[in-house]
């Protein structure tokens, strides 16, 4: 064998080894709901950089936010049916489905991140069971901020909301808008603005997370700050795609979800009240909610949770148990 035959065999087999390596590499498109400023958007990108390292460009996602590549209420169809192999989405949108997946819009029983992470913890393997049969993986969950009210004027009872036009986001804020005599829209968060400056909606319940995304002072002048629940985005992988991985691949995509759920649930109580701050700034009445208004959504509150214990079952039943037994 000739030196420049050994060179051109060696060459050869270089060239090889890459190919293999290219083929075996996943390009992953994750759709997210939120703009690419908001914390979750943001947090998605820190999840998908330290998926290519973990798994040495194994895996490469690309983050596609603000609804550009599904929009928000598409996400989770895509996911499951293998249009997209990961996106995010906040879990309680699937309640009207599962009713189980709606563990974190229950007013007033989880009101604090240290409550929240407490209650995510006892839902968690009911949770995932329930996603399982959707064809999903949860990766990862993290919570919004509280949730209160904005409005374009002062409320301080339901005598104060009836008409009005509210943004809903899930069954249990259509539900709160009915109790109040409010009329239920459902709109995506980056459908928001536009909805507010035509008049489709006229009010909303959220996070002031979303309040300064969308920039809402423009439309609205009053906050009030109920913390009634603080709902959870989660990161999910379609299961065939999932199951497809090799363990040790799991374990990569794995850690970078766990270290990426504890960093956005620290952010995410980090930014709480710097959003209030921003709302404030920009002319808005940032309050707490008085104390007739604040009655009448705990009672409200009181028979939404005992509606969803009904619709839920014995799994339901299980998660609060556990919940209130810590």
């Amino acid at each position: 064998m000739t030196i420049k035959t050994s060179i051109k065999i060696t060459v050869s087999a270089s060239a090889l080894a890459l190919t293999a390596a290219a083929a075996s590499a996943e390009s992953w498109d994750m759709p997210m709901a939120y703009a690419a400023t908001n914390f979750h958007s943001e947090m998605g990108v820190v999840f998908a950089d330290k998926v290519r390292d973990y798994t040495g460009g194994d895996i490469d996602i690309t983050v596609h936010a603000g609804g550009s590549l599904f929009k928000g209420g598409e996400i989770k169809r895509a996911v499951q049916t293998g249009q997209a192999p990961i996106g995010e989405r906040f879990m309680s949108a699937h309640a009207n489905e599962a009713p189980l997946l709606g563990w974190d819009n229950l007013p007033f029983v989880a009101t604090t991140y240290a409550d929240n992470e407490k209650l995510w913890h006892a839902a968690k393997d009911k949770v995932n069971g329930q996603l399982g049969d959707l064809n999903l993986v949860a990766l990862y969950t993290c919570p919004w901020p509280g949730q209160g009210f904005y409005f374009k004027k002062e409320v301080n009872s339901s005598d104060d909301t009836q008409g009005i036009k509210f943004r809903s986001y899930n069954t249990a804020t259509a539900t709160f808008a009915e109790e109040l005599g409010m009329i239920p829209v459902q709109i995506e968060a980056a459908e928001l603005s536009q909805a507010l400056a035509t008049g489709v909606a006229e009010a909303f319940i959220s996070s002031g997370s979303t309040g300064y995304d969308r920039k809402v002072w423009e439309h609205l002048t009053h906050y009030y700050k109920v913390n009634a629940w603080l709902p959870r985005n989660y990161v999910m992988v379609n299961k065939q795609v999932w199951e497809g991985l090799s363990a040790q691949t799991q374990g990569q995509v794995q850690k970078a979800a766990d270290e990426t759920g504890a960093a956005c649930s620290a952010k995410s109580e980090e930014l709480a009240n710097w959003y209030f701050e921003q709302l404030a700034g920009n002319g808005m009445d940032v309050t707490d909610a008085g104390p007739a208004f604040l009655a009448e959504l705990q009672e409200i509150g009181t028979k939404m949770t005992a509606d969803w214990l009904e619709a839920a079952g014995d799994d339901g039943k299980a998660i609060l148990d556990a919940y209130n037994a810590h």
